[in-house]
């Protein structure tokens, strides 16, 4: 198994932190009742609590010294997670970007730091290093995966895409930050949170321009991301990674089949 990184003076692992998202929204999920639990993470996917899945290729990727997980939940989701040092868990409060903002203001945050979900079931090692790879040279760093790839590896999936001049893409739940610079684009995303699964609500916060050139497919990916790069003081950067599967994210039950049944190796 790769191990991380170690700083050669003081035996520490060095590399990204790593923060999972692993909370819940307000009231029932349906979703994770279905699966006889109250939280999304608990659901069981090939026989283990699905945060487990992330959480292993994190700690077996050579680019991850630390893996903090986020949850209302802390001590439940500890329980079902490996006994290893590298991981903590903390208690989440608030929206997702204001708990991120909360834990990268701690002082003991190493940079950069690597934002991934707990409904990533089908993240790998390999991914994770290829795309911190990548994303090494820019402040922000966002990956995503080509939709002709994807659907060439499942044309069946449905996604939710954005697309440009060049192609379509759907987002992989990986984000890089290199340094406390990032603070603005978190707080962009604050304001569009609830949106985030409508990709033409966060180009509308570029201008009219700009969503009227999305729309008319007249920019490309890069196009986009420069002038949010120039609205925030920002390098941004799109990884398209090389593994469709790392478009897929467990959401509800059709995506839950689809990942058992490709870690089954039906799909």
């Amino acid at each position: 198994m790769p191990r991380p990184m170690r700083d050669e003076a003081t035996g520490h692992a060095t590399g990204h932190t790593a923060i999972l998202l692993a909370g819940s929204r307000p009231g029932r999920d349906a979703f994770a009742e279905r699966f006889g639990t109250d939280l999304k993470a608990l659901i069981p996917v090939a026989g283990e609590p699905m945060v487990r899945r992330p959480v292993r290729a994190l700690l077996e990727a050579s680019t991850v010294g630390r893996v903090i997980v986020l949850s209302q939940f802390p001590e439940r989701l500890k329980a079902v997670l490996p006994a290893d040092p590298r991981i903590e868990c903390q208690e989440s409060r608030g929206t997702i970007a204001q708990t991120v903002l909360r834990v990268i203001d701690d002082r003991s945050i190493v940079w950069p730091v690597l934002v991934t979900t707990a409904d990533h079931a089908l993240l790998d090692p390999g991914t994770i290093d290829e795309f911190c790879g990548s994303a090494a040279n820019a402040d922000l760093a966002i990956g995503v995966v080509e939709q002709a790839r994807l659907l060439l590896r499942l044309p069946a999936t449905r996604r939710t895409w954005l697309r440009f001049r060049g192609g379509g893409y759907t987002g992989a739940n990986l984000f890089a930050l290199r340094s406390p610079k990032v603070a603005p684009a978190i707080e962009l995303w604050r304001s569009v949170e609830q949106d985030r699964k409508k990709g033409w609500r966060l180009v509308a916060l570029l201008g009219p321009a700009v969503l009227i050139g999305t729309v008319l497919r007249l920019l490309t990916l890069e196009g986009v991301l420069a002038r949010l790069g120039r609205k925030l003081g920002l390098s941004v950067k799109a990884v398209r990674l090389s593994n469709p599967l790392a478009g897929v994210d467990v959401d509800k039950p059709g995506d839950h089949a689809l990942a058992e049944s490709i870690i089954a190796g039906a799909a």
